[in-house]
């Protein structure tokens, strides 16, 4: 059983920090399901319940964030109210158009949206820039918070 459990928690380490990277995986979600499952095998006791409770709120914490960021560097980078919905708006539609709709939607939606409004083409662009930086900075959060995790879980495994 506690082989299984190992194998498995390698899999979700793996499929979690690829999730970072593809939006269509739900990547420190994965890898703090490899932390729990861990904490079953016969090494479980080596992942304290401190442990998980932080990694927990950290992979929440992140989660919302990965939302929130887009939206951040759009306002950041000049973009108005116009663009923070438009952001919103193709982060929501990317959702359905796949990985690269979840990357290049925000994208899109913010210059979209500031083109609306009446802003400048090199402001809209601006705008949108920022929600890409947003975007890749998310990305890079997630990749350090999943990172860890998959650091501590394999100090369990090995």
């Amino acid at each position: 059983m506690s082989t299984a459990l190992v194998i498995f928690a390698i899999l979700f380490l793996i499929a979690g920090i690829v999730g970072c990277v593809l939006p269509a995986l739900p990547g420190v979600p994965l890898s703090y399901l490899a932390l729990v499952l861990l904490r079953f095998s016969d090494n479980g006791d080596e992942v304290s319940n401190t442990m998980l409770i932080v990694y927990g709120l950290l992979t929440v914490l992140v989660t919302v964030l990965d939302y929130v960021i887009p939206v951040w560097g759009t306002k950041r980078y000049g973009g108005s109210k116009w663009g923070v919905w438009g952001s919103i708006v193709g982060l929501i539609a990317g959702l359905f158009l796949g990985p690269w709709g979840i990357v290049i939607g925000p994208f899109v939606g913010a210059v979209v949206f500031e083109l609306l409004g009446g802003k400048p083409s090199k402001d809209a662009i601006r705008a949108g820039w920022g929600s890409f930086v947003g975007l890749l900075s998310g990305t890079i959060v997630k990749l350090i918070i999943a990172g860890l995790i998959a650091y501590h879980a394999i100090t369990v495994i090995v």
